[in-house]
């Protein structure tokens, strides 16, 4: 049997236990690779915020180390889940596509009809890029998306897109190695070399066990949804892996977590104090179907305005989303600036100092200021 927390949760409570799984809190991770795996999979349809959200759970990292890391092919950037970017483990990323493409490209039937995207075309296209990329050469998605053209597969509308998508779902594509700020296009299985085999049972328990343990306290339907495995399955493969987490209820809702971030109930919390200032589409807000946990539903509307799933960069304190930040021109004129929900009365003096902090740290990661600046 699961083992059974009995104690009074709050949903701030919540909120920490999860900065604390996901390196957010406490110690972090050691290195780039590691926080990736340990996530099991981030949130990167938008590269630049990606590189912080690795940031922030990497202390003392620098964005240069994040590129040389997927330069390098340690992390991968690919269309997993959701039909989104998300970074990943390289040798994670066959099999979870195993798990999640044949259902994803489903759902994306009728928009490919309206694409005039049909199975020839995509066989066409494959053969066309994989021509291209042979041997070692990166693509830039201009020159894929020319070599689709002449291969009489027009590439505008997001068709273009759309294609190199489902050849990335398809493990002919991934993306590999940065040229200044976008991603060039290689062949599979040239970049990666070594794959992980799982049949689909274990899989879906592995998955859904390190989602669990990186995300936690979390409920099976987050899984779900974050995953795109089916709820059933999900069910399923959470007997088998029950005995390896910790269950608590709140509110009348079971959560999932790891023992040793449950451990924290009683030996301490981390993150009481202090803020954070979290990237757009970070996965402490985007890893879960229900996210009122951390964000007040009368606030949802400043995160994202007008629902238009456009996720703005967030303040995090005490376990919840308590304001926007921005930096403009990227933080690259020096201009980091709080934006909290509370706009009568701003940040405290405590908190505005912590702010001030992470502003320094985040120009230290882009580079732009030297440690102790």
């Amino acid at each position: 049997m699961a083992a059974t927390v009995r104690t009074r949760l709050t949903r701030p409570v919540l909120g920490r236990l999860r900065l604390a799984a996901q390196g957010l809190a406490g110690p972090g991770f050691r290195t780039v690779p590691d926080a990736v795996r340990s996530m099991p999979a981030l949130q990167a349809q938008d590269l630049q915020a990606a590189l912080w959200a690795v940031g922030q759970r990497v202390p003392g990292s620098r964005a240069a180390e994040v590129r040389a890391a997927l330069d390098r092919g340690e992390i991968v950037r690919s269309w997993p889940m959701r039909g989104t970017l998300h970074l990943l483990a390289p040798e994670d990323l066959k099999w979870v596509l195993e798990l999640t493409s044949g259902r994803l490209i489903r759902s994306l039937a009728g928009r490919h009809r309206e694409l005039g995207i049909t199975t020839a075309d995509v066989d066409a296209a494959a053969e066309a890029a994989l021509r291209r990329v042979a041997g070692g050469n990166p693509a830039s998605r201009a020159e894929l998306f020319g070599a689709f053209e002449q291969a009489g597969q027009p590439t505008a509308g997001q068709r273009g897109i759309h294609l190199l998508a489902m050849l990335c779902q398809q493990r002919l594509l991934v993306l590999g190695p940065l040229a200044g700020n976008q991603q060039q296009v290689v062949a599979f299985d040239e970049w990666i070399k070594d794959s992980r085999t799982l049949d689909r049972e274990a899989g879906v328990a592995e998955w859904l066990l390190r989602y669990l343990r990186g995300h936690g306290p979390a409920t099976v339907r987050d899984f779900a949804w974050w995953s795109g495995i089916p709820l059933t399955e999900t069910r399923a493969a959470l007997a088998a892996v029950r005995d390896c987490l910790v269950e608590l209820e709140f509110e009348g809702t079971q959560y999932w977590l790891s023992p040793e971030t449950a451990g924290l109930l009683d030996a301490g919390l981390p993150a009481q104090r202090g803020v954070l200032a979290l990237p757009a589409f970070d996965e402490f807000l985007l890893g879960y179907t229900d996210r009122s946990v951390v964000l007040p539903a009368h606030h949802a509307d400043r995160v994202v305005p007008g629902g238009n799933g456009v996720f703005k960069k967030t303040l995090v304190a005490g376990g919840a989303v308590i304001g926007t930040w921005s930096a403009p021109g990227n933080g690259r004129r020096g201009s980091v600036v709080p934006e909290p929900f509370d706009v009568v009365n701003g940040l405290r003096p405590a908190a505005q100092k912590s702010f001030e902090r992470q502003a320094a740290k985040y120009r230290r990661f882009l580079g732009l200021e030297r440690p102790g600046g």
